[in-house]
């Protein structure tokens, strides 16, 4: 039988810490939202001036990033290339850049999803949270 790290909360405090404090540094309003192994929501925080549609867009990169042990930004790659059919994958619903898995031991833990600036900067975001561990 295999064990596995878990996430605790702070794990996920340090992660959100340093994702705030990059999207700060930068200027840039986003949500950041990490979620567990299984694409749950652990945390959620929209900073200020942040768009409304964001609090969903963040949490479901996540979710997706978690599910699919991926960034995120593979499905909406796979899409642009052509494979739109892939729009129909159950349970799938952030396929855009900003969603980034987080691994410890090759072991996907859970993940970061960011939205609110361009995808290349959520991703950057949620990178920097997730340097933290």
């Amino acid at each position: 039988m295999k064990q596995q790290a878990l996430l605790e909360l702070d794990d996920v405090k340090r992660i959100a810490a340093a994702a705030e404090a990059h999207a700060r540094q930068h200027g840039w309003a986003v949500t950041i939202a990490i979620a567990d192994a299984g694409g749950h929501l652990l945390w959620l925080q929209r900073l200020d001036g942040a768009a409304a549609i964001s609090a969903q867009i963040a949490p479901a990169k996540a979710h997706t990033a978690a599910l699919g042990r991926r960034e995120s930004k593979v499905y909406e790659d796979i899409i642009n290339q052509g494979r739109t059919s892939f729009l129909s994958a159950p349970g799938l619903r952030g396929m855009l850049e900003g969603g980034v898995p987080i691994l410890v031991d090759g072991q996907c833990v859970g993940a970061v999803g960011v939205s609110g600036v361009k995808s290349t900067e959520d991703a950057e975001i949620a990178r920097a949270g997730i340097a933290a561990l």
